[in-house]
């Protein structure tokens, strides 16, 4: 008779630890010093200020000075994009008298809905700075999401007053936040269309070697084509060999492509010979292209009349899916969207009623959407662009607050989608072709570490999403910017790079700008990352956090490994944290990759580009159902769990054959193997649990040499 073992085993590597837990106090949010910062504005009213005035001032250059010329006007300090006020705990400001007299002065917090209850300040002392700091909560401002500034109101006329160091104080940083990860919570598979770079025809180095191996490195699997704005001008037919340089790339690196055809300028038999001459006579098999650039926007070519009206475009597009798809069918086609029904209402000829509500609306999408289906037409889907902040309300804090919008944003355009274009909708899809921290004249905050952080982690937020792409704009070095040259470069903002730019890399120094100390910049590296969180095909899953100011993001990979993505979204604060995984049991053992602050202070010491990059794997020693770990200040941080090893179990054996057991995970792939000397194994076949367990029937060899069974996963 056979004799057998079965053993049980687990391909992976010995792993380390990440160190100890550090404690530190979380940042402020600046409103003023100096100068108003962090994206807050002057809605001031009944009053006249000086917001460079030179003296008094408590510290740095500046103080405001405010002079009430109307009873119960108001130094009115505003964020114009609500935010949380919830890592936030109190109100601090000076203040210096400078008119005699009992004046009453009074302060209100202000919230989407307006101002709330006035706290009374007590009498003011004559020529001195005093500070007062006043909880959120006794302004009825605390923990709430629609925060968005201060009023400092005066009951007297001809008052004035002098504020300086005004600023939000923090909350103390929880003594241990909460991560939870529901490996049986899928929320949905992953897209490679999410892993796209924006790029254009004025990009003289993209089909350079340098250019793909670094898209390669990036994991970089879509590239959209011809730019943004410039689409609108760009007639590819006098572009053959810009064109051809795409093609290149694209087929080259085996990546996917979304172009945009040129609707400002161009015509739909324009747009229909491209797709004849790259898909037919080139075969390039470009599958995805849509209409045009933000054709809603003034900022936009549009050579039609009127010009920038959803009615007009909507007649075209349907002209330009017409004539592009008889060029080839197997395409799809995007129209350009907002996400709000009354966003850029530029032309109240065409008014749509939603047949849901019976309310009317002249926004672009809604008027654009009724037109389509009038004429009979369907488009592929909904091309949605983001930017959260304009130039001058940057603030790295509120950014990275701003990332979680996408579910509010793809619920709103398919409601649209319901609404106005019924049945038919259903299988129009969601893309976002556009996003970066901010849409104008490029700053310091745009090439820093923070847009780095806000680029991963507004990826994992879309991820839970519907939306099918994500496009960062853009690639090379463009959209430059210098300190007195529009951009904004406050000190408030987190980062040393005095330039700016929305590309995430340069391949070449432009000699009329700073030396560059690395040509890739943080929103590079944190793409990057991005790669060994989730591939295609892979599983999102749902994660939890139940601190604001960390993130925490999960995927199940094909292979059956558990990945965490965590984002510390605090400028000063190290997390400590408890991890607890559900319906998954890790190896002991993890590999961790991560980037921050000492891979940004690599690149500004121009250390090795080893140094700069993301460092890992690094192994870790402690994963567990349930562990702790710390997360230290502007932070990307990603575990990959291996499955814990499997089990086999001897059954039933006779008649020639006999029964073992697989115990081990759903999702997790593992490998039968066999073996007479435990050193030679034979792969009998692979595995992939939908449950915890499987029986398995092997034959027996009718000899007497001892044979031996392993169960194995293999990354």
């Amino acid at each position: 008779m056979v004799r057998f073992r079965c053993l049980c085993g687990l391909i992976f590597g010995a792993l380390t630890g990440l160190g100890a837990f550090r404690v530190q106090a979380q940042a402020s949010l600046v409103v003023y010093s100096n100068n108003l910062a962090n994206g807050f504005q002057s809605w001031s009213y009944g009053a006249t200020l000086d917001f460079s005035n030179a003296a008094p001032v408590h510290s740095t250059a500046s103080s405001i000075r405010v002079i009430y010329t109307n009873t119960y006007g108001a130094l009115a300090l505003v964020h114009p994009t609500p935010f949380s006020s919830t890592p936030y705990a109190n109100l601090s400001f000076w203040v210096y008298n400078g008119t005699n007299g009992p004046h009453k002065f009074q302060v209100q917090g202000r919230l989407g809905s307006g101002t709330q209850a006035a706290y009374v300040l007590p009498t003011l002392a004559m020529n001195t700075w005093q500070q007062f700091t006043i909880p959120l909560s006794t302004l009825g401002v605390a923990n709430k999401s629609d925060f968005m500034g201060i009023y400092l109101e005066s009951q007297d006329i001809g008052v004035t007053l002098f504020v300086d160091d005004i600023a939000l104080g923090s909350v103390p940083a929880p003594v241990i936040s909460h991560l939870q990860v529901d490996a049986a919570a899928a929320a949905r598979t992953a897209d490679a269309r999410w892993f796209g770079m924006n790029t254009g025809a004025s990009d003289g180095v993209l089909d350079t070697t340098t250019t793909t191996n670094e898209l390669k490195h990036m994991g970089c699997l879509t590239l959209r084509w011809p730019g943004g704005s410039s689409s609108d001008d760009y007639h590819w037919a006098s572009d053959a060999a810009s064109s051809a340089h795409f093609y290149h790339v694209i087929t080259n690196l085996g990546i996917q492509a979304v172009v945009t055809v040129n609707y400002g300028t161009g015509t739909s038999n324009e747009a229909a010979a491209w797709v004849l001459s790259a898909n037919v006579t080139n075969h390039i098999g470009i599958k995805c292209w849509e209409v045009g650039n933000e054709c809603f926007g003034s900022w936009e070519t549009d050579s039609h009349s009127p010009a920038h009206d959803p009615y007009t475009y909507a007649v075209q597009a349907a002209n330009y899916i017409r004539a592009m798809k008889q060029a080839d069918s197997t395409i799809k086609i995007g129209v350009v969207a907002c996400a709000g029904e009354d966003d850029y209402a530029n032309n109240t000829s065409h008014p749509a009623t939603n047949p849901r509500t019976g309310k009317v609306h002249n926004g672009w999408t809604p008027v654009m959407l009724t037109t389509l289906k009038s004429l009979g037409v369907t488009p592929d889907s909904l091309i949605y662009h983001y930017y959260p902040q304009g130039t001058g309300a940057e603030s790295d804090p509120i950014l990275m607050q701003s990332t979680s919008n996408w579910m509010s944003d793809a619920a709103g355009l398919r409601q649209q989608l319901t609404d106005y274009l019924g049945a038919t909708g259903t299988n129009v899809e969601l893309l976002c072709t556009e996003n970066n921290s901010e849409s104008g004249t490029s700053g310091k905050q745009e090439c820093s570490l923070v847009t780095g952080l806000y680029l991963a982690d507004t990826l994992a937020q879309l991820m839970q999403t519907e939306f099918n792409s994500y496009i960062w704009c853009g690639l090379q070095f463009y959209g430059r910017g210098l300190p007195g040259g529009g951009g904004n470069f406050d000190p408030s903002l987190y980062g040393w790079r005095m330039y700016g730019t929305q590309g995430v890399m340069s391949e070449t120094a432009c000699p009329s700008y700073p030396a560059f100390l690395t040509n890739c910049y943080p929103p590079y590296h944190a793409f990057s990352l991005m790669q060994y969180f989730v591939s295609p095909g892979d599983t999102v899953l749902k994660a939890t956090s139940d601190y604001l100011l960390l993130s925490a993001y999960a995927a199940r990979r094909t292979n059956g490994a558990l990945t965490l993505l965590v984002v510390n979204k605090d400028a000063t604060c190290t997390f400590n944290t408890q991890i607890a995984l559900t319906n998954f049991v890790p190896w002991g053992t993890a590999a961790v990759y991560s980037y921050g602050i000492p891979q940004d202070e690599a690149a500004r010491t121009n250390a090795t580009p080893s140094a700069q990059g993301v460092a890992g794997p690094v192994n870790y020693p402690s994963a567990n159902a349930v562990f702790t770990n710390s997360f230290p200040p502007y932070s990307l941080t990603l575990f990959s769990f291996a499955p814990a090893a499997a089990r086999l179990t001897p059954v039933t054996a006779g008649d020639g054959h006999f029964v073992f057991q697989l115990q081990g995970q759903p999702s997790a792939p593992y490998v039968i193997q066999t073996s007479t000397n435990l050193l030679a194994w034979t792969s009998v076949s692979t595995n992939t649990l939908t449950g915890n367990t499987l029986n398995i029937t092997n034959s027996i060899v009718p000899d007497l040499s001892p044979r031996f069974w392993r169960a194995v996963w293999r990354p």
